[in-house]
């Protein structure tokens, strides 16, 4: 299959049917430069959070394949938990892996002034394991808070059809809020979750710090990708 249009970087889905707001990774109208998707059959939210990622790794590998197959010289994922295989994606697939908002939080941390800390805002702190951060990089002691119980987490991980984005915004603040109030040295937050992203405004509104996310991870990735021209 030949890629008319363009893209560079390929972005491997879940398999999902909740709503993708404009934000979200998976939505075509986030990106300021052209994508392309795979869905991965199977890939639940609540299998790659809540469940054994192990079944889908070579699901994972095919998609991916797919999309270099189509033009891609990048490939991301729409899941921060998908940082636990991000190693054995980038040696199946032999191109840069961006698998996790995760993986930038020593960039971020680096950045801070002394006696400051990234804090992390995630869909699952029970499932968000020791095993997860220390495959992404994040710097050991980093605060995690979760969103558990929200109905923000029931439909994402629930796979449910619709989202109140109302209350998704108001529960995210929230969280956001929590989290800097216990930890008073966090500097910056960190979105774990892709589908956050719609509320990264709203977030550093309310907390006055800045707010990383996949997002601004794939903006950096796709600028290796595909240079920009100032000639």
């Amino acid at each position: 299959m030949t890629n008319e249009t363009g893209a560079r970087l390929g972005i491997l889905m879940l398999d999902t049917r909740f709503p993708r707001i404009l934000g979200d990774v998976g939505h075509a109208g986030s990106w300021d430069f052209p994508v392309r998707y795979a869905v991965v059959p199977g890939a639940t939210p609540e299998a790659i959070v809540c469940d054994d990622i192990e079944p889908f790794v070579q699901a994972f590998i095919a998609a991916g394949r797919d999309l270099i197959a189509e033009g891609c010289t990048g490939i991301a994922t729409t899941c921060g938990f998908l940082a636990l295989i991000r190693p054995r994606l980038a040696e199946a697939l032999g191109v840069p892996v961006a698998a996790s908002a995760l993986e930038q939080a020593g960039q971020i941390a680096a950045c801070l002034p002394p006696g400051q800390r990234v804090g992390i805002l995630t869909i699952s702190a029970a499932t968000l394991s020791p095993a997860h951060l220390h495959a992404a990089g994040v710097p050991e002691g980093s605060p995690v808070v979760g969103m558990e119980g929200s109905g923000f987490a029931r439909t994402i991980l629930g796979n449910l059809p619709d989202l109140d984005v109302a209350q998704a915004r108001a529960e995210m603040v929230q969280a956001a809020q929590r989290l800097v109030e216990a930890h008073a040295d966090v500097g910056a937050i960190l979105l774990e979750c892709t589908n956050m992203v719609p509320y990264a405004t709203n977030i550093a509104a309310a907390t006055g710090r800045p707010v990383h996310s996949i997002h601004s991870y794939l903006n950096w990735f796709h600028a290796g990708l595909l240079p920009p021209r100032f000639d």
